[in-house]
């Protein structure tokens, strides 16, 4: 059976180009003049391979990418992006965005062919790969070591790249999945009513993200994002209800997360509530020294003060003040955004 391929360009003339030469190699060929045709064919055809120009008028390349990621079942298709020279400055937004990869336009008959047996190959190992470890999955979950096999197998899957800043996903949307942080920082945030920021959770290597809104059945209630460039592993819903109902283990280490989590935000509140700004820092930079990961282990932390006023419930000029204090009693030390912890026994000793 041939392999479907989209097409979503708004250019007459290169779309029934690219068209024509798939159509001659083999290929079952569908083809959209705009992002919300391709979207609409997308769903009813289930493409093996997409192809979609950047720029068009209405819903985009972007918002075409943004609104298959959004489905589990259209999310995993690979996805290349048609490019003229001139945006070709903007491409690093899509592949930011999830892209698989991108052809600038003119592109010859051999390019094109050869990016799309590329994407087609690596998504039919991945496929097998996954394909491979669901069957093993009982086996896995016997072995003490299973959830670590887990988190190989969802990484396996499929890895999203971020950047810093970038956001994973809103408040109010619903869960797709959870995420398994393979590199990186990541926090998840809410908004105060006059508009200030609060951080809820600082995530690093191989923490979850998004478990209670999913076990839950509910909207995300907080916003995550990127705190410096790293990469994600989404395992889908699907996948999780299946791992649940088979396997205890799984379920008893999601139960740990949640309660570990509660606990950590109970901590959060109690401090904003009865300790005093003083105290509240010195817990943060504790809080974010026991979250670096190993490899970065040397009491040294990289942190804005935005992030660090989110954390404790401040403002940006009293956790200037502060840490110029703490610097001042030779607790830490300090060259722009980088902290140095010279006593963090002191700094877990401070009084209220």
């Amino acid at each position: 059976m041939s392999k479907k391929v989209l097409v979503i360009e708004d250019n007459n003339d290169i779309r029934e180009n690219v068209v024509e030469i798939l159509e001659l190699a083999g290929y079952t060929v569908y083809e959209a003049d705009n992002g919300k045709t391709g979207v609409e064919l997308t769903r009813k055809h289930l493409p093996d391979i997409i192809l979609c120009d950047i720029m068009m008028p209405g819903l985009d390349g972007y918002g075409v990418l943004y609104m298959l990621n959004k489905d589990p079942e259209t999310g995993t298709i690979p996805f290349i992006f048609l490019t003229a020279k001139a945006e070709h400055v903007d491409l690093r937004k899509g592949m930011e965005m999830g892209a698989d990869d991108y052809l600038t336009k003119p592109f010859d008959d051999m390019q094109l062919l050869v990016a799309i047996e590329s994407r087609l190959n690596k998504k039919e190992q991945l496929d097998g790969f996954y394909s491979k470890s669901l069957d093993n999955l009982e086996q896995l979950a016997s072995k003490s070591d299973g959830l670590d096999e887990l988190k190989k197998t969802i990484a396996e899957r499929k890895v999203r790249q971020v950047k810093k800043n970038q956001t994973i996903y809103h408040e109010g949307d619903f869960p797709q999945g959870i995420y398994l942080v393979l590199s990186g920082r990541f926090k998840t945030v809410k908004l105060a009513e006059d508009g200030r920021e609060l951080i809820t959770g600082i995530y690093a290597k191989e923490d979850y993200i998004g478990i209670n809104a999913l076990l839950n059945a509910e909207p995300y209630t907080e916003t995550a994002q990127a705190i410096e460039d790293g990469s994600l592993c989404l395992l889908p819903k699907d996948t999780v209800d299946q791992f649940l109902s088979r396997f205890t283990s799984i379920g008893k280490k999601f139960i740990q997360i949640l309660s570990n989590n509660i606990r950590e935000k109970e901590e959060q509140l109690l401090q904003m509530a009865y300790h005093s700004v003083r105290k509240r820092m010195a817990e943060v930079l504790l809080r974010l020294l026991r979250q670096q990961t190993t490899e970065n282990s040397n009491e040294c932390l990289k942190v804005s003060r935005e992030e660090m006023a989110s954390m404790a419930g401040m403002a940006t000029e009293t956790v200037s003040r502060i840490l110029s204090d703490f610097k001042d009693e030779k607790l830490i030390e300090k060259k722009g955004s980088l902290i140095q912890i010279l006593n963090k026994e002191r700094l877990a000793k401070l009084k209220n």
